[in-house]
């Protein structure tokens, strides 16, 4: 399934982290926290000015973005978990 954000919203998904241990100990999924780095799968047009005018996004499809941890909302789609986030909620592309 294919999915178009509006305006500057963008899709991603989160890049899994490795396992977490800590002193040895296994983490459970349950405890672990949610991984602040996530790549781009897709991008709306662009921002809508007052006066009418469309600013491009400058998040690219393909980049990997650092993310506020509960920042966007979930939403799952043919069994995979995206993040629909706006451009703002982005905090820095990683190059």
């Amino acid at each position: 399934m294919n999915i178009r954000p509006l305006n500057d919203r963008i899709v991603a998904l989160r890049i899994e982290e490795g396992e977490q241990k800590i002193g040895g100990l296994h983490i459970p999924d349950t405890a672990k926290e949610k991984p602040m780095t996530a790549k781009v799968v897709a991008v709306g047009s662009g921002r809508v000015l007052d006066d009418g005018l469309r600013v491009p996004l400058e998040v690219k499809k393909g980049a990997k973005v650092v993310i506020g941890r509960y920042a966007g909302s979930e939403v799952s789609l043919d069994g995979v978990e995206y993040l629909i986030l706006r451009e703002d909620d982005v905090l820095g592309i990683l190059e």
